[in-house]
């Protein structure tokens, strides 16, 4: 029997290979019951362009003022604009989205939103 992480990672997998075959450069997002993580990935997976995540001092700061820590939908907005931006200073316009075999729905769903607004294409 194939347990929860493991169905994950089949569908990862599946998501990455049709996103290999694109050629196009990732965000790729990961997400623990505490924090959210949000990289861009090159096109042949070798380097990491730019990364926000929850854990970093700034959004730390930002999320001192709301309720909760990094785990909540507040933050996984705040990551997404602050991937954008960062993004954006490196002349990136658009990739596609890796969303590691997580459901398309809250956090994650919250984070590709707010990248979107925030004028990045996927």
């Amino acid at each position: 029997m194939i347990n929860k992480k493991e169905n994950r990672l089949r569908r990862a997998r599946a998501t990455r290979a049709r996103i290999k075959k694109e050629g196009v450069n990732r965000l790729t997002v990961h997400r623990t019951n505490l924090h959210m993580y949000a990289q861009i990935i090159s096109a042949d997976g070798t380097q990491v362009l730019c990364a926000a995540s929850t854990v970093e001092p700034e959004v730390r700061n930002q999320l001192a003022g709301t309720k909760g820590k990094g785990g909540n939908v507040n933050a996984a907005k705040i990551i997404g604009t602050r991937i954008a931006q960062k993004a954006k200073a490196k002349g990136i316009e658009s990739c596609a989205f890796d969303r590691a075999g997580y459901k398309f729905h809250g956090r994650v769903a919250a984070l590709a939103q707010a990248a979107r607004e925030a004028g990045l294409k996927f």
